[in-house]
C-alpha cells in the first residue's frame, strides 16, 4: 500500500475528469497543498517527439530516458513487453507530497469522486458497482442517490470534501 495520500477522480470518457482534476489542483495549491498527480492514459500515449533527442534514445532501444532542465526533470520508462506498473508501483516512486490525485484507475480501491456529465460517451453509474467511490460531481440533476453529490463546477466545496475525507484537514 501507498505511504502517500490519495484521492481519485474516475467517470466515464468524456465526464469531464480531466477539468474536474485541473482545477482541483489548482485550488488544493492555492490552498498550500503541495499536489502530484497521476493519470492513467491509453496503451500507445506518448509525451515525446519524434524530433527530440530523447525520442531517439528511446527508439534506439534505451528502456529509460530522463531528460533534465534547470526548471524541470521528466523520466520516461519503455515497458518493452513487461506488464504495466501498478498504481502502488507508481506511486512508489513519486516524491513525497501532501496528496496525489488520480485520474483513472477505475478499478483500484482508493477513494474516488465521480465524474458525471450529459456529454459523457456513457452515462451508467460508476458509483453503483464501486463502495471506493465516496461523492459525485455532476453538471445534472441526479436522482436517488445516497452519496454526496456536487455541481462539477463546486471547485471549493469538492476541495473542502476532499480535504476532510483524504485526512488533510478536520472538519
Amino acid at each position: 500500500m501507498s505511504a502517500h495520500r490519495v484521492f481519485g477522480i474516475t467517470g466515464w470518457k468524456n465526464s469531464g475528469k480531466t477539468t474536474l482534476t485541473e482545477r482541483l489542483v489548482s485550488e488544493l495549491a492555492k490552498r498550500g497543498w503541495k499536489v502530484s498527480t497521476v493519470k492513467h492514459a491509453h496503451h500507445d500515449f506518448d509525451i515525446d517527439k519524434p524530433e527530440t533527442d530523447s525520442f531517439r534514445h528511446r527508439q534506439a532501444g534505451a528502456t529509460e530516458v530522463a531528460v533534465v532542465s534547470g526548471r524541470r526533470w521528466a523520466l520516461m520508462h519503455e515497458l518493452r513487453g513487461e506488464d504495466e506498473p501498478t498504481l502502488d508501483d507508481v506511486l512508489a516512486r513519486l516524491a513525497p507530497c501532501d496528496l496525489v490525485l488520480v485520474e483513472g484507475y477505475k478499478r483500484e480501491g482508493h477513494m474516488k469522486i465521480e465524474a458525471r456529465r450529459l456529454d459523457a460517451k456513457d452515462r451508467t453509474p460508476l458509483s453503483a458497482n464501486d463502495p471506493a467511490i465516496v461523492a459525485i460531481a455532476s453538471d445534472h440533476a441526479v436522482e436517488n442517490e445516497t452519496l454526496p453529490v456536487f455541481g462539477i463546477d463546486d471547485i471549493g466545496t469538492i476541495c473542502d470534501f476532499i480535504e476532510v475525507r483524504s485526512g488533510l484537514r478536520k472538519s
